[in-house]
C-alpha cells in the first residue's frame, strides 16, 4: 500500500468538507427527502429518487474523506532516500517528446495547479518506482506506445 502524505493546508480543506458534509449536508439532503416523500407516493416520485441518490452519493464521499483523513499522513513528506517516483510527487517528465509536469496521486492532496495523475492510471503506474533520468513507456488507451522521461520528482508541498 502506498503512502498518502497531505500538506496541512489540504488536510484542513478536506476536513472543512467532512465537517460540512456531516453536518450541515445531512441536514440539507434529509430536508430534501422529507419533501420529496411528502409528495406522496415514491415509487414515481422522481424528486424522492433524486434526493435518494443524492444522499447515497454524498455518504460515499463522507466515508472516503473519512478514510482518507485518519490513513494519511499530514506534514511535510521526508525527502525520497532511494530517488524514486513515488506518491504525492510532482514528477517533470518528457512524454512524447514534450515536458509536462504533474502530481501522482490524488486530486484530494492538490490544491488544483496540477493535472493529477493516479498511480493506477497507465502514466501513473509506467513512472511509479521509476529513478530520475529513466526512461519508461505505457499503452495509452487508444493503443499508442508513449515513451517517458522522469526529469525530476519531488514531494508536492
Amino acid at each position: 500500500m502506498t503512502q498518502t502524505w497531505l500538506t496541512q493546508e489540504a488536510a484542513d480543506r478536506l476536513q472543512s468538507e467532512l465537517t460540512f458534509l456531516e453536518g450541515p449536508g445531512r441536514k440539507e439532503i434529509t430536508a430534501k427527502i422529507e419533501a420529496a416523500r411528502a409528495e406522496g407516493d415514491l415509487k414515481e416520485n422522481g424528486g424522492y429518487h433524486a434526493a435518494r441518490d443524492e444522499q447515497g452519493k454524498m455518504e460515499a464521499r463522507i466515508r472516503q474523506l473519512k478514510q482518507m483523513l485518519d490513513t494519511a499522513h499530514i506534514g511535510t513528506p521526508p525527502a525520497s532516500a532511494d530517488g524514486k517516483v513515488g506518491s504525492g510527487m510532482v514528477v517533470t517528465a518528457k512524454i512524447a517528446g514534450d515536458e509536462m509536469k504533474f502530481l501522482l496521486g490524488s486530486r484530494e492532496i492538490s490544491s488544483g495547479d496540477l493535472d493529477v495523475y493516479s498511480e493506477n492510471s497507465p502514466l501513473g503506474a509506467a513512472v511509479l518506482g521509476a529513478e530520475i533520468g529513466m526512461k519508461v513507456s505505457y499503452t495509452a488507451p487508444n493503443g499508442r506506445e508513449i515513451s517517458v522521461e522522469i526529469i525530476a520528482a519531488e514531494f508536492y508541498t
